[in-house]
């Protein structure tokens, strides 16, 4: 595993981490199908025994379940780890409304404490806040002050839009910026990623499997269970991924996996500090893991798969 410094924090991070989001289950309809806990707390200790140190959740993933798997997962082995969860999702009430405020930032801070068994955060996310929330140079206060007092090391925002991530650094000067970016999805690497490498900003990439399709394990009559996320995403969107993915799987080779290929094209962008990989088992982590030594994609490969996003992946 090698590490890459997350901004100016003085953080050292592994370059794959481990993202929390599908452990947290699928009882709420908002993950990636079935887990099992048993399962999911050996693959954290995988990631762990491979050299991992980054793990990603959100306090809303399962309604705290993630968070308190992983809580119960890294015990005894809290201080060697860097924590980063998110905060935005109003649960507790039962709706998942986002909320911003101070005193609802501070309030779900204090159950995230409790429910990963700890007494601090290293990284603390404000969840996907839409632009007007990102505009307020008010949002970001809370943050500030968590910081000072000790009780994050680092704050950040997961965001959708590029321009999001430069309206944060704009406003509020993050730690780092949460955001997706895959073979398909390279529009951050336009002008957020240089812009926040260039004031210290640690990028973390999230989704660089696009949601699982990038693994290409799925075929035009793949059915995605009730409660899965993708289970009501529409045909021809399903399809057309599918598709495209077929259209990459020229890059899987002897020494490098096809899942491995996706996570390697994300750690090539030297303005990237870490890659997230979501796993819920622990032959998955180790794949995943193991994309921090397969070989680089060539130059030959990197020009394919541009004139193929050019195309839209298509004849």
């Amino acid at each position: 595993m090698k590490y890459r410094d997350f901004g100016k924090t003085g953080l050292k991070v592994s370059e794959v981490g481990f993202g929390g989001w599908a452990i947290g289950g699928n009882e709420h309809g908002n993950s990636y199908g079935p887990t099992d806990d048993k399962v999911s707390v050996e693959a954290i200790h995988k990631a762990i025994d491979l050299g991992c140190n980054f793990f990603d959740t959100a306090d809303v993933y399962g309604w705290g379940h993630s968070e308190e798997l992983l809580g119960k997962a890294i015990k005894g082995k809290r201080d060697h780890l860097i924590i980063a969860t998110k905060v935005g999702s109003d649960f507790y009430q039962g709706t998942g409304f986002q909320t911003f405020t101070p005193d609802y930032i501070l309030y779900a801070f204090e159950k995230t404490l409790k429910r990963l068994r700890t007494d601090y955060i290293d990284v603390y996310q404000l969840h996907n806040p839409p632009l007007r929330i990102l505009n307020k140079p008010e949002t970001y206060e809370v943050l500030q002050e968590l910081k000072k007092e000790g009780k994050i090391r680092a704050w950040g925002v997961s965001i959708f839009d590029p321009v999001e991530g430069l309206t944060a650094l704009k406003i509020g000067q993050p730690d780092s910026i949460q955001v997706s970016y895959n073979l398909f999805n390279v529009k951050p690497a336009e002008e957020l990623f240089p812009k926040a490498e260039s004031v210290g900003c640690a990028i973390i990439v999230r989704e660089v499997l696009a949601n699982g399709f990038l693994t290409g394990k799925f075929e035009p009559g793949t059915k995605f269970e009730t409660g899965d996320i993708r289970h009501n995403w529409p045909k021809d969107y399903l399809l057309a991924r599918i598709f495209a993915t077929e259209k990459l799987k020229f890059m899987a080779r002897k020494n490098r996996t096809m899942t491995q290929s996706a996570l390697k094209f994300a750690l090539q962008n030297e303005h990237v500090s870490v890659v997230l990989s979501g796993a819920k088992t622990p032959e998955q982590i180790e794949e995943n893991l193991a994309a921090s030594d397969s070989p680089p994609l060539s130059s030959e490969e990197l020009q394919e798969i541009a004139v193929l996003r050019e195309k839209g992946f298509k004849k």
